[in-house]
């Protein structure tokens, strides 16, 4: 039984085995489920997920294997999307902006799948470049795939993001690698920073050692509790978290990440700063002035053994980072580049987390140059991203 699920969730990336395969049997045939959908679908998840990552690939799997909607092949679609001439969306016309109204008479598809259906036609029937239509792929139109038109749902191909209604980006991500790539809530990140430790027994002997008790109770003859200090995690880690500006838009995804941290890790410090390091971080962004702390005096304080953790998207002007006298707050007497390069000497271990999307890395320059300054280990705010970054903290 359920070897098409099987071979269904195999083909949606869920390294299932034949092991879970069987559980999975077993547990049916033990009447844990009978005749309910929903509670087999727990059934199934349970016994045969045995990772988190995978619960997004494990869901397309059973929606394909219940309804049988996996009807046009994503990656087949992206590959045809990918060939298409660049000369066919560039700029020669104006944006297209519409009113509501005149947005609101426009027919949508109705469903994904009948909006992927409605792109494979016209990557069919397409032989050369459209502009201001109203059906074929193409620029400055009404058709629901293309850029710089307007169109309520559709398929943005090429150009930036203007109106936030397209239903699928081609460009912006592999739906291969959706569960690697995704961004992350809490418990996703707290699951990829358990990876930052290592263990030590440490304190006052408090908890039970079973099996030196029951040794030393065996020695004696008589019962002789045997007790051992906690095991803790003896990583200490600093965050340093950017502020402001263009980090606004980053502040959920930060609170996460901070949310995660403290709950992993005993010892964990924390400060701000603003786009770039400085002479000075802070612990308050409401009373910033008087939690102020000199940057030599973190140095002093935080040992060369402290994993740092820098936050942000490294996005600003040039002279921010170059230049003394390059902060948008104040008179720095040294550029912030001497900064980072000063934290980088004096930590053994210091990584930069990114939470601006990777594939727009390469369009600033201030990433680059911070992530040269960072050996390269700079890494995008995503399952796999932390997990890379704990792992290379963790060494």
């Amino acid at each position: 039984m359920f070897v098409r699920l099987f071979y269904t969730l195999r083909k949606y990336g869920v390294p299932v085995t034949t092991q879970e395969l069987i559980d999975l049997n077993k547990a049916v045939a033990a009447g844990l489920v009978f005749a309910d959908q929903e509670e087999f679908y727990q059934l199934a998840r349970t016994v045969m997920v045995k990772d988190e990552r995978f619960f997004d690939k494990f869901d397309r799997g059973m929606k394909d294997y219940f309804e049988g909607i996996s009807t046009f092949d994503l990656d087949a679609l992206l590959d045809q999307v990918h060939k298409l001439p660049k000369e066919w969306f560039d700029l020669e016309l104006l944006e297209k902006h519409l009113t509501p109204e005149q947005r609101e008479e426009l027919l949508k598809a109705g469903s994904l799948e009948e909006l992927m259906k409605m792109l494979e036609e016209r990557l069919r029937e397409q032989h050369k470049k459209h502009q201001g239509g109203n059906k074929m792929i193409g620029t400055g139109g009404t058709s629901p795939f293309g850029a710089f038109g307007d169109h309520p749902e559709g398929v943005r191909i090429g150009g930036p993001g203007r109106k936030k209604s397209a239903v699928k980006v081609w460009e912006q991500r592999k739906y291969q690698n959706l569960d690697d790539e995704q961004i992350l809530g809490t418990r996703q990140m707290q699951l990829a920073l358990r990876r930052l430790r290592k263990f030590a027994r440490q304190g006052a002997a408090e908890e039970l050692d079973i099996d030196s008790t029951i040794k030393e109770t065996a020695r004696q003859g008589i019962l002789d509790v045997q007790l051992v200090p906690e095991r803790r995690n003896r990583i200490k880690v600093l965050m340093l978290f950017d502020v402001g500006g263009s980090m606004d838009s980053h502040i959920a995804q930060c609170e996460k990440m901070f949310s995660a941290a403290k709950t992993e890790f005993k010892t964990l410090e924390y400060f701000y700063f603003h786009n770039c390091l400085y002479d000075h971080v802070w612990k308050d962004n409401f009373r910033r002035s008087n939690t102020r702390m000199n940057t030599w005096d973190l140095f002093n304080t935080y040992g060369r053994d402290y994993r740092v953790i820098v936050v942000g998207d490294a996005s600003m002007a040039p002279y921010e980072l170059n230049s003394p006298g390059g902060s948008v707050e104040y008179m720095n007497d040294e550029a912030g580049n001497v900064w980072l390069s000063r934290l980088r000497k004096h930590f053994d271990k210091t990584a930069w987390l990114n939470p601006e999307e990777q594939n727009y890395w390469h369009y600033t320059q201030t990433i680059g140059l911070i992530k040269h300054i960072f050996d390269d280990h700079m890494y995008p705010m995503t399952l796999k991203g932390i997990e890379d970054m704990t792992r290379y903290l963790a060494r």
